[in-house]
C-alpha cells in the first residue's frame, strides 16, 4: 500500500504510522465527552419538545401524562396526542437526514453534498404534486408513499445518468447529474403547480418541511425503510473511510468500489426518501451535521456516522421548539427555522476550521 494511503488510513483509525496511538488519549477523551454532551443535549431537546408550545406544560405534568394517560386530561391530550408524535418524528427524520448527509459527503467526496445532490427532494416533491393534482390525494398519510417512490426514482435516474461511460458513477458525475435532474424536476413541479390551485395550496405546506400535523401513523409507515437504511449506513463506516482516499486506493485496500457505491446509494435513498416523505424536504441538516461531527470526532466515518445520528435529531427538534416559541400563539414550520439556524451555523463551522478532508 502506498505510504500516503497508510498514513491516511492510520489517521482515520486513530493511530500513527508506527501503530502507536495519536495524541489521542486526548482525541479519545474529546470523542467520549462529545458523545456524552450530544446525548445529554438530545435528552434536553426531547423534554423541551414535550413541554413547550402554545402552552407550556410543567415537567411533572408531562411525566404524569406519559405514565398515566387519561383521555379526559387536557395536558395528556396535548403531550401524548400532539407533542409526542412530532418529537418521535423529529428523532427519526433527524437521524435519517444526518446519516444520509454523512454518507452522501463520503460517497461523493463533496463537503457540500446534501439530500438535494441526488435529486431526492425534487423527486419526492414532484410525486406529491402529481398525487395531489391528478389523483386527489390530500392527506399526509396518503401521499407519504408517493413521496418515497418519487425520491427513489429520482435517485435511480441520477445514478443511471452518472453511470454512463467507462468510468461509471464518479463523484463529479454524480453531482453534475444530480444538478441536471433536479433542475428538470423543478421545472416540472412548477408547471404542474401553475395548472392546479389545489396542488399549489397543499404543496406550500408540505414543501416548507414540518413536524406538525403528522401522527404516529406517518412515522410507522416510513419506519421500516428508515430502519433498513440506517442499518446499511452504520455498516458503511470502513467503506467510506476507504472511498475518502480515492477509488484507486480503495481498490488497493481490497474494497469493491462499485458495490460500495450501490450500497451507499441504497442507504441514501431509503433514509432521504423516508425522511422527506414523512416531514417534507428540510434543508441544512444533512449538510451541517457531518461537518460538526467531523470537527468533534475527527475523520473516521464510523465515529462521524454515530455522532451524526445523535446531533442531527437534536438540531431538528431544537429548531422545531424554537418555531413554536417565536410566533406564539402560532408557530413557524421547522423547515423555515432550520434555514435561519443552519445557514449561520454552517458559516461558523467553515470559518472556525477548514473542512476536514473527505
Amino acid at each position: 500500500m502506498p505510504a500516503s494511503a497508510q498514513r491516511a488510513v492510520s489517521a482515520a483509525n486513530g493511530v500513527d504510522r508506527t501503530g502507536e496511538p495519536l495524541p489521542a488519549g486526548r482525541r479519545r477523551r474529546r470523542t467520549l465527552l462529545g458523545f456524552a454532551v450530544a446525548v445529554l443535549a438530545l435528552l434536553i431537546a426531547c423534554v423541551l419538545s414535550l413541554m413547550v408550545g402554545a402552552r407550556t406544560i410543567a415537567p411533572g405534568d408531562v411525566l404524569n401524562a406519559l405514565l398515566h394517560y387519561s383521555p379526559g386530561d387536557p395536558d395528556a391530550l396535548v403531550v401524548v396526542g400532539s407533542r409526542l408524535p412530532r418529537t418521535l418524528l423529529g428523532l427519526a427524520a433527524g437521524l435519517a437526514l444526518g446519516l444520509a448527509g454523512t454518507v452522501m459527503q463520503g460517497l461523493s467526496r463533496n463537503p457540500l453534498a446534501d439530500p438535494g445532490i441526488l435529486g431526492v427532494n425534487f423527486g419526492a416533491s414532484l410525486a406529491v404534486v402529481v398525487a395531489i393534482a391528478f389523483l386527489g390525494v390530500t392527506s399526509v398519510s396518503g401521499y407519504v408513499w408517493f413521496a418515497f417512490a418519487g425520491a427513489a426514482l429520482a435517485a435511480a435516474l441520477v445514478y443511471a445518468v452518472s453511470s454512463v461511460g467507462r468510468e461509471g458513477a464518479t463523484p463529479v458525475k454524480l453531482a453534475l447529474a444530480g444538478a441536471a435532474v433536479s433542475a428538470a424536476l423543478g421545472s416540472l413541479i412548477t408547471a404542474v403547480m401553475l395548472t392546479s390551485r389545489v396542488s399549489l395550496d397543499t404543496m406550500r405546506f408540505w414543501q416548507v418541511g414540518s413536524l406538525a400535523g403528522r401522527n404516529l401513523g406517518v412515522l410507522l409507515q416510513v419506519l421500516p425503510t428508515l430502519a433498513v437504511g440506517a442499518v446499511i449506513a452504520f455498516g458503511l463506516g470502513r467503506v467510506l473511510n476507504g472511498l475518502a482516499l480515492g477509488d484507486d486506493v480503495a481498490r488497493g485496500l481490497g474494497q469493491r468500489v462499485g458495490l460500495a457505491r450501490v450500497l451507499s446509494g441504497i442507504a441514501i435513498v431509503l433514509l432521504c426518501g423516508s425522511a422527506t416523505a414523512a416531514v417534507g424536504p428540510i434543508a441544512f441538516v444533512g449538510l451541517v451535521v457531518p461537518h460538526a461531527a467531523r470537527w468533534v470526532v475527527g475523520s473516521d466515518y464510523r465515529r462521524i456516522l454515530a455522532f451524526s445520528a445523535v446531533i442531527a435529531p437534536t438540531l431538528l427538534i431544537v429548531c422545531d421548539v424554537i418555531g413554536r416559541v417565536v410566533a406564539r400563539p402560532g408557530e413557524l414550520q421547522v423547515g423555515v427555522v432550520m434555514a435561519f439556524v443552519g445557514a449561520p451555523l454552517f458559516i461558523a463551522l467553515v470559518r472556525r476550521r477548514k473542512p476536514a478532508s473527505l
